[in-house]
Order: C-alpha cells, then sequence, then structure tokens
C-alpha cells in the first residue's frame, strides 16, 4: 500500500494508544488488517491509515458511550458508520463536497447521483413508472382531498404493490427501483402526473411559480434538504430497511417518521408562529410572552424554528435560502414579518433560524400552498433516505439496539 496512506507498527500503535504486543493482537483477532513493507524486504509491516483512525475513533466512541450511554440516541456519540453525510464545524458536507455550494447550483438529481454513486444520466434515463396513468390518475382522484403526507402515505403502498421488481436487489433494479420511488413521491404529494422532468420544475409548475429567481430557490431548497446525516427519519428508514424489506416501505417509514411535529411537522407549527407574530402589536412583548410562558427547553427558553442543535453558530442551509429568499421575494409579501421575526427572536434569545423556518418563510413569502415547506423537506430528504437504504442494504446487518431495564427486578 502506498506510503502515504499507511503507517508504521509504531505510528499506528500511538494512533490508538495501545502498545506494539496489543497492536499485534489486534492484527490477530481481525481488527486491524496489515501487509509487508516494501521498502524494508520484508522485514516490517505497514497498516492502512483510515483502517486505523476508522478503529481509534471507534475506540473513542465506546469511551464515550461508557459514561453516556443514557445520550446515545439524543444527540450523543455516533451509533452507525456511514460515508454518505458529513455534519461538522459548522459544515454540511454531501460525500465530502460542501452541501451549501452545491445547492448554489446543482439540482436535486445531481446530488441523487452522488449519493447513490451513479451518473446523473442514469438517473435522468431511468425506465418510466410501471404504472399506467389511468390507474395513477383514479388513485389523485381518490385522494384529491387529502393532505400531500395523508396522499403519499397511501400512494406509495399502492404503487410498490404494482411493481414487478420491487424486491430485486441488483444494482440497476434498486436505481431503477430509486428512481421510480423519487419521481412517485413528489408526484403524489403535487397531486400530479409522475415525470422525468427536474423534480424543482414540477413543483414550480404545480404551485405556478414562473420567475426563474423562484424556481431556483426551490431548486436549492431541495438540494439542501437531501440529507442531514442519522435524524429520526432517516435512522427509521435505516431500520426498516436492516429488516430486508422493499424500499417503498422504508421511504414510507421514513416520510411518516418525518411527518412528526419535533421532524419535518414542525413546519406547521412555524407557519403558526409566523401568523401569530404579524398579528402582534408589540413582537418583542410577543415573544417574551411567549419565552416566558410556553417553550422552556432543556437547553433554555426555544422556538420552534429556532437554535439548530448541529450549528451552534447558526444553519447554513437557512442562511442560505433566506438569502436567495431576499433575492426573489415579491414586490408585495410579508418578507419584512419574517426578517423581523428572526431579528427579534435573534436579539431576544440569541437563537438562529432553522433549515425548517427557511422552509416555513419560502412557503409564506412566495405565496405558495399550505403544507408547500413540508413537502420541500420530503421531495428533498427521500435522496438521502434512499441512499442510506443503499448503504444498509450493502451493510447486511439487523439493527438492534439493546435497551437498558430501569424497571423492577424480577422476583
Amino acid at each position: 500500500m502506498p506510503s502515504s496512506d499507511s503507517l508504521t507498527a509504531i505510528e499506528a500503535a500511538t494512533e490508538l494508544g495501545i502498545s506494539l504486543p496489543t497492536l499485534y493482537a489486534y492484527v490477530s483477532r481481525g481488527l486491524l488488517s496489515s501487509s509487508p513493507d516494501a521498502d524494508a524486504q520484508g522485514k516490517h509491516r505497514r497498516y492502512d491509515a483510515r483502517e486505523v483512525r476508522r478503529l481509534a475513533r471507534r475506540k473513542q466512541d465506546g469511551k464515550r458511550a461508557g459514561k453516556v450511554a443514557q445520550k446515545v440516541l439524543d444527540w450523543g456519540v455516533p451509533v452507525l458508520e456511514s460515508s454518505i453525510t458529513l455534519v461538522a464545524d459548522g459544515r454540511l458536507l454531501y460525500r465530502g463536497h460542501d452541501a451549501i455550494e452545491l445547492a448554489r447550483n446543482e439540482t436535486l438529481e445531481d446530488i441523487a447521483a452522488l449519493l447513490w454513486e451513479c451518473s446523473a444520466t442514469r438517473i435522468a434515463e431511468a425506465p418510466s413508472i410501471p404504472i399506467a396513468t389511468a390507474q395513477w390518475a383514479a388513485w389523485l382522484k381518490l385522494w384529491g382531498d387529502s393532505s400531500p403526507l395523508d396522499r403519499a402515505l397511501v400512494l406509495l403502498p399502492a404503487a410498490a404493490a404494482q411493481m414487478p421488481r420491487v424486491w430485486a436487489l441488483g444494482r440497476d433494479a434498486q436505481l431503477d427501483t430509486a428512481c421510480t420511488v423519487m419521481r412517485l413521491l413528489a408526484a403524489a404529494m403535487i397531486s400530479s402526473v409522475p415525470s422525468n422532468a427536474p423534480l424543482h420544475r414540477q413543483l414550480g409548475a404545480a404551485w405556478q411559480v414562473r420567475n426563474r429567481q423562484q424556481a431556483g430557490l426551490l431548486r436549492a431548497a431541495l438540494v439542501a434538504c437531501a440529507d442531514h446525516e442519522l435524524n429520526a427519519s432517516t435512522f427509521t428508514v435505516r431500520c426498516i430497511t436492516s429488516t430486508g424489506t422493499h424500499l417503498f416501505g422504508a421511504v414510507a417509514g421514513g416520510l411518516a417518521a418525518l411527518a412528526g411535529p419535533r421532524h419535518g411537522g414542525e413546519t406547521v407549527r412555524i407557519a403558526a408562529l409566523l401568523d401569530e407574530a404579524s398579528r402582534a402589536a408589540d413582537l418583542d412583548r410577543y415573544l417574551a410572552t411567549r419565552l416566558s410562558r410556553h417553550e422552556q427547553g432543556a437547553q433554555g427558553p426555544v422556538l420552534s424554528g429556532f437554535g439548530p442543535p448541529l450549528y451552534p453558530e447558526g444553519d447554513p442551509r437557512a442562511r442560505l435560502l433566506l438569502e436567495l429568499l431576499e433575492d426573489c421575494a415579491p414586490a408585495r409579501s410579508p418578507l419584512g414579518q419574517v426578517q423581523a421575526l428572526a431579528r427579534a427572536v435573534r436579539d431576544t434569545t440569541g437563537a438562529e433560524p432553522t433549515v425548517d423556518f427557511a422552509l416555513t418563510a419560502i412557503e409564506r413569502v412566495l405565496g405558495l400552498p399550505a403544507g408547500a415547506a413540508f413537502t420541500l423537506f420530503a421531495v428533498g430528504r427521500v435522496v438521502g433516505w434512499i441512499a442510506h437504504a443503499m448503504e444498509q442494504t450493502r451493510d447486511g446487518r439487523l439493527i438492534r439496539p439493546r435497551a437498558r431495564y430501569i424497571g423492577e427486578p424480577g422476583s
């Protein structure tokens, strides 16, 4: 292996904080691999630097887990390995690429190609949806009065029953199913016929967004929502996938989890907050009353749509989307009210807006249908769910954590 990607025994032991005998024991137990050092005529062995550092991270996580095991599932130590998304130091990266920069120019389909590790052409040229247009139209008519969420939760399982290769695990079959799920979810939520057109254009057409800058904002919002590491809905998708079920089932489970008011469904509460704040005669007094009476969190006063836990300096996704929204807001819109609320919350609590707040602001300022914020979130996030499902399928293990029993001991 190249020297730049490998370590000597002493370097590997130092990285792991162990002795040389323990290092050799790790190799004999299969925890590490080694190879002959070509420069030393086989007298010494070298160790893959990435493998060593990965093991070092696991050891460190294990030490932390022993102290904070009860917090592992609540913004705690990592519980799964993934190469899809990194949230660190105030940045969001998709497979090593800055998600905010990607959101400025790329489409959701481009991000799907990146996260699914295929070409954009493969996605664009995926086979047509194997459901008759008349059948889909009949379903839409039957569920036309339902919310986008309810319609998607009904139509995805119905579509799965019509899919001849829904259980196929070959790479091509997986990608075909992934493209179908992505497009059917969007079509169900905006009550339209499935199409291979870029998804931001489909949403724009359904919502009558004809301004080019505003269409670009929808595109950026979808990309910004594509993935966010191991959140509740993504963990749900991975758990379901680990049982061996098909992608339609896993995505339906993720969609149900996303709808909760402490996840993507928080956009409904933010919309209510914006409504109330817009009617308040004194915004500062309104916020003071709200904070003192209703929304005291474990970390201090919080409001729906503010204070992202993973971004102490503010959610970069929200910054980007609010910046783009300001550039394309209609002349007569509630943009001023949205900005005033964000400033007042910042001045009062120091909390910055989350991506949920930005999505709700887009819905309100552009005059989109009620629930458009949640639709943007779901249509974007399905790309990440699919990537995680693919990764979990490759892993092949059932996710089955244990619980620490705290009840009465048995007699």
